[in-house]
């Protein structure tokens, strides 16, 4: 095999899904993996390092990049950087023989999708390849820029008004800004809006404002040329370039620092982008939806927020009513996420007692359907293969911890040792701690929320019991 492997052999496929990219600088290992996953059906390429994987994946296109830590010119860390930045959806594994905690919590925090230690076994690779495949062809993980698509329940009045009212807005070129409170479904109404509007088969791009530092936040949004700054060691496309032709989601804007906020506003007016360190401006054609869970001209008026940019984005508001304003979808949005979490953990279709549906409908619900869902998911674990009565669905913890009830399963802790348990553990302990709101577990663990939402469905693919898992 030459220095820069191609397997010339396997027949292009014109499924992106047949296709593996294997990057690492020991040609040994390389060809190793190279045969091995080939034996599997996979249409395969080898790069010999970072800068050779990058240049290839434009013209091979793979969904899978398996990819070594260490390695010149480029690690596999800052690989993974790069290829979120330039194909967002393409899956990453990372292997190394050099494994700590640390190196686990830095590999999530850049996108990758699964860690080996090195060494492993073929099957282990095989069945690594065979879930990450799967959860891609299920539509777990989007490949054609449209994010996963969850229905929208709702028997209210108001919220069938409201779907009715945003059908109509879809269509049109009107910048939406969705006002809620956390965990009503703010970023599931925008996904509902993009589906509908003439872009709904081009990219859909989510920035989470509050969980990005301000410094980063600039970078991640207009992007950087090579040298911008230190560390900007290639040039990074930002999420209004990526988001060209689609959609772009700014989910929690209020929390943009009043300078980050002058440079918005002058995208928005000139439908331009100045990245980092650039020097000519690069047109954009995107849609803009955000999302603000505090009253926007309350913010205005505070000074914490730019008016000019206010009246910019609230062309089209909305407001989305909480659950405790929709006590009618609560049996309805029960029900619904009992027979997910009943399916997810290899139980059969619980029943809902009506005294469980009555209590239900009786709570305060702060944190709204993503509270709900929480509460039905650690429910169906303590109601086990019983019907689910009004005792299982207790929204009050002590320490983070549901109270006990009788002849309810024990949920096992997770062993010693493997950083992939280690990991998890980490991040059931960061949920706990916020009180299961993933977007302060997503920021304390320095991730995307995207990110932890695919790392907390892999826990739950692989059948281990799950409790206290939300939006």
């Amino acid at each position: 095999m030459n220095e820069r492997d191609t397997d010339s052999s396997a027949p292009e496929s014109p499924d992106m899904l047949d296709r593996i990219l294997i990057v690492d600088d020991d040609p040994s290992m390389r060809t190793a993996l190279m045969e091995s996953v080939r034996r599997l059906g996979y249409d395969v390429q080898g790069a010999i390092d970072g800068a050779d994987a990058l240049e290839r994946v434009s013209r091979f296109r793979p969904w899978l990049v398996l990819t070594d830590l260490k390695m010149p010119r480029m690690t596999g860390l800052d690989l993974i950087k790069e290829m979120k930045a330039r194909a967002p959806y393409t899956m990453i594994v990372l292997m190394t023989a050099y494994g700590t905690v640390e190196t686990a919590v830095e590999a999530m925090k850049q996108g990758a999708s699964e860690y080996l230690l090195k060494p492993f076994s073929m099957d282990l690779l095989d069945r690594v390849i065979a879930n990450l495949k799967e959860g891609r062809e299920g539509g777990t993980v989007p490949s054609t820029g449209m994010p996963e698509n969850r229905a929208i329940l709702t028997q209210d009045p108001g919220m069938v008004r409201l779907l009715s009212t945003l059908e109509g807005v879809a269509t049109s070129q009107a910048t939406v800004l969705i006002n809620g409170e956390s965990g009503t479904g703010k970023e599931l109404l925008a996904r509902f809006i993009h589906s509908r509007s003439p872009r709904a088969h081009r990219p859909f791009i989510a920035v989470n404002c509050a969980a990005l530092p301000d410094g980063l936040l600039e970078s991640e949004l207009f992007g950087h040329e090579r040298g911008a700054f230190t560390g900007a060691l290639i040039k990074k496309i930002g999420k209004f370039e990526m988001a060209h032709t689609g959609t772009l989601l700014l989910d929690e804007i209020s929390e943009m620092n009043l300078s980050l906020q002058a440079k918005m506003l002058r995208v928005l007016q000139e439908r331009e982008v100045d990245r980092v360190g650039g020097r000519d401006p690069v047109p954009v054609n995107i849609r803009v939806i955000a999302t603000t869970n505090r009253t926007l001209y309350r913010e205005v008026e505070q000074g914490r927020f730019r008016e000019d940019l206010y009246y910019r984005l609230n062309v089209f508001p909305i407001t989305v009513p909480p659950l405790r304003e929709r006590v009618v979808d609560i049996p309805l949005l029960a029900r619904h996420f009992a027979t997910l979490s009943a399916s997810r953990n290899g139980l059969a279709q619980p029943v809902l007692s009506e005294g469980a549906l009555a209590h239900l409908q009786r709570l305060p619900w702060k944190g709204n359907v993503r509270e709900l869902e929480n509460v039905i998911e650690r429910a169906v674990l303590l109601a086990g293969h019983g019907p689910i009565l009004s005792e299982h669905c207790s929204v009050e913890m002590r320490d983070g911890v549901a109270p006990p009830v009788a002849g309810a399963p024990t949920v096992p802790q997770p062993a010693n040792g493997s950083l992939w348990e280690m990991e998890r553990e980490l991040i059931f302990k960061t949920l706990v701690r916020v009180k299961d709101n993933r977007t302060h577990a997503a920021k304390e663990l320095g991730i995307s929320i995207r990110t932890l939402r695919n790392k907390l469905r892999e826990y739950r693919d692989t059948g281990q019991p799950v409790a206290m898992l939300g939006h």
